[in-house]
């Protein structure tokens, strides 16, 4: 159901009762959000609270009108779980406890939770972090990190045949992860190695055969923020312009042309962080939007940006927005999920001139720093879901660094 009038609008993220907002860590990941989407958009998951108690919650998206269902435990979550939601629209749920990470599949079975149980990962060395990925591609499987002291593990979680499966091991200390096509093949990490951090791709059908993906300059920190598979669109920060200074930049994977960092993207006082490429622009990656969190010294709030234009689009957040959660449509509307005490389940859709926000509000909880140095130029390729093969981008041109 789509509201006639907008929802109310404010600059701060922090929604009363929400989880405390969570630093990047040293890894160099970012925030962890409030929220998952699977890849489809069909199905969010996220962490509600029922007065002090921290429940897991389903959210179906792809239906006429949004709504959430508990998924309650038979006692309350701990700090450090995840949930992510499956295809399927059950929820993965990873609980940490005492160097062991235990893995199920929740499902609602009438009045009750359905509790299905993957089996356990071991992480005996301490210091060892392990984390969930992004969702990946067709749903039907979920990795996850396990970053060690000198080397970084994938667990293929859940979709495997007994339990969680160890799928590749890379020298280094890993962090990030971006899926870069819509097999859920191609992995891009960013790893640390030798007091750089450089993004490399894991290919998870050749025995985690891992090969260079970023590399700007030698003494660089260069990391894949977010890809777009439909038109190789890649969102990147590096310091290669700016030595000891982070900068956003783009690229497209398969182009030949100089890396891009536009001047409209640095804004020194905030972090900015790009959470949603558009799909569907095959041909076209310079006209796909962009969402960007944006996170200043006093508030945060959103910002809508397309790598053919040359400024942002600022918007205010929806009220109680699941910071850091979005999506786009095929047609350009972004769509922004949010939670309140008016509306415990919603979505706030904004169009592409970012001029109209409109509210699908459900019935609350109910039972070239990336463009490389490519043989293939994107302009040639036919239409359709074509996905350029990942390819090294060492040492991409640092011409014309500030453009656009």
């Amino acid at each position: 159901m789509t509201a006639s009038a907008s929802p109310e609008l404010s600059t701060p993220f922090e929604e009363e009762g929400s989880p405390p907002p969570v630093a990047a860590d040293e890894g160099g990941d970012a925030p962890r959000t409030e929220c998952t989407i699977t890849a489809d958009g069909s199905y969010a998951a996220r962490l509600a609270l029922d007065g002090d108690c921290w429940f897991p919650e389903r959210w179906t998206l792809d239906g006429p009108e949004p709504y959430a269902v508990p998924l309650p435990s038979h006692q309350p979550e701990e700090p450090g779980t995840e949930v992510q939601p499956m295809g399927d629209g059950r929820v993965l749920i990873h609980r940490p406890t005492d160097g062991r990470h235990v893995f199920s599949l929740l499902y609602p079975t009438g009045p009750g939770t359905g509790e299905l149980a993957l089996g356990a990962v071991q992480c005996p060395q301490e210091g060892t972090r392990l984390r969930m990925l992004p969702p990946s591609p067709g749903g039907d499987k979920a990795y996850a990190l396990a970053v060690g002291r000198s080397s970084s593990t994938v667990w293929l979680v859940a979709g495997g045949a007994f339990g969680p499966e160890h799928v590749a091991r890379i020298p280094g200390r890993c962090s990030g992860g971006v899926w870069l096509d819509r097999e859920g093949r191609m992995l891009a990490l960013d790893r640390e190695s030798e007091g750089r951090t450089k993004a490399v791709v894991v290919d998870l059908e050749r025995g985690g055969e891992v090969s260079p993906l970023l590399q700007i300059t030698a003494d660089s920190d260069d990391r894949v923020l977010l890809a777009d598979p439909d038109s190789g669109l890649l969102l990147i920060r590096s310091d290669a312009p700016s030595p000891g200074q982070e900068r956003l930049g783009w690229g497209v994977l398969g182009s030949t042309l100089p890396v891009r960092f536009p001047e409209c993207l640095r804004m020194p006082e905030c972090v900015v962080t790009p959470f949603a490429i558009q799909p569907g622009q095959v041909l076209t990656p310079e006209s796909c939007g962009v969402a960007l969190r944006i996170d200043g010294p006093l508030a945060g709030w959103v910002a809508v940006w397309r790598p053919a234009e040359r400024q942002l689009r600022h918007l205010a957040a929806p009220e109680g927005w699941l910071a850091g959660a979005g999506l786009w449509t095929r047609e350009g509307v972004l769509q922004l999920p949010y939670s309140t005490e008016e509306v415990p389940c919603g979505v706030a859709r904004v169009e592409a001139a970012g001029v109209r926000v409109a509210v699908d509000a459900g019935p609350g909880t109910a039972a070239s720093a990336a463009e490389s140095a490519a043989s293939t130029d994107a302009e040639t390729d036919p239409p359709g879901p074509v996905t350029p093969r990942p390819v090294p981008l060492q040492q991409a041109p640092l011409g014309g660094l500030v453009t656009k």
